[in-house]
């Protein structure tokens, strides 16, 4: 996957477009479950952190790895697009969902499902009755309780993104797996350190000077990982942004 991702970072808005053709039957994606109660609505940047931290762990579960009962589609699933579609459920639909294959995630009383992915064709009818949109709530600010952990991966958002709720989760969710590639190819003892704390993750908006100062850093995009453990997650553009668009920017620390 770490090599897809370098090759999907050359390509230009034409190319983008060109390469994400699949053939209906073969497209595959992970749903990811967002907890939405009427009364206990969830944190819109716990939400975005719920996404990488479920995605991520999702594809560092034992069960992923060769030999384990999950490996096969997780691996089919990495060697394409890496979709991902967010859903929202609710009281008994939220439990239905906990019966499904995947890694549930709290992050301080926000609640994220990554569901193992597969043929979008061959969803369980327990989520395809699950809502795609009307995911949205307010985006907040981190709070104390929220303060940055000595390790892990930070994602950023710009804070004039339009996208959804369910949209930047997606991103997120994209942002955690490839954190976990790249740490697989070149860093072995900083993503045993990773998974083993949770494969922790914090969601901030960027202000315009942040983002464009992270933006400067990523000129040289694969010498940014290596240099800065900089990485950028650009949108196929299916839904909501151009193809090509740069949505989220997420930074591992060890």
């Amino acid at each position: 996957m770490s090599d897809r991702y370098a090759h999907w970072l050359q390509l230009d808005a034409e190319q983008v477009l060109a390469d994400r053709d699949e053939a209906a039957q073969d497209i595959r994606a992970m749903q990811l479950v967002l907890r939405m109660e009427r009364t206990d609505p969830p944190s819109w940047h716990r939400a975005l952190a719920g996404a990488a931290t479920a995605a991520a762990s999702l594809c560092l579960d034992p069960r992923s790895e060769r030999g384990g009962q999950w490996h096969d589609a997780v691996a089919g699933y990495c060697l394409g697009h890496i979709r991902k579609v967010t859903r929202r459920a609710r009281g008994a639909h939220w439990v239905a969902a906990q019966e499904l294959p995947g890694i549930s995630v709290d992050v301080q009383g926000t609640q994220v499902r990554a569901l193992v992915p597969g043929r979008v064709v061959d969803l369980d009818p327990r989520i395809t009755r699950l809502q795609v949109g009307g995911t949205d709530v307010a985006p907040d600010e981190p709070a104390d309780s929220d303060a940055e952990p000595d390790a892990g991966l930070s994602v950023w958002l710009a804070a004039e993104s339009a996208m959804t709720l369910g949209k930047a989760m997606a991103q997120a969710g994209h942002a955690g797996m490839i954190a976990a590639a790249l740490l697989a190819a070149d860093d072995q003892s900083a993503l045993a350190g990773w998974a083993e704390s949770g494969c922790v993750a914090t969601a901030h908006r960027a202000t315009s000077a942040e983002w464009t100062g992270l933006e400067d850093r990523l000129r040289d995009e694969t010498g940014a990982w290596r240099r800065d453990r900089l990485l950028a997650v650009r949108d196929a553009g299916f839904t909501e942004v151009a193809a090509g668009t740069v949505t989220v920017i997420a930074r591992f620390r060890r």
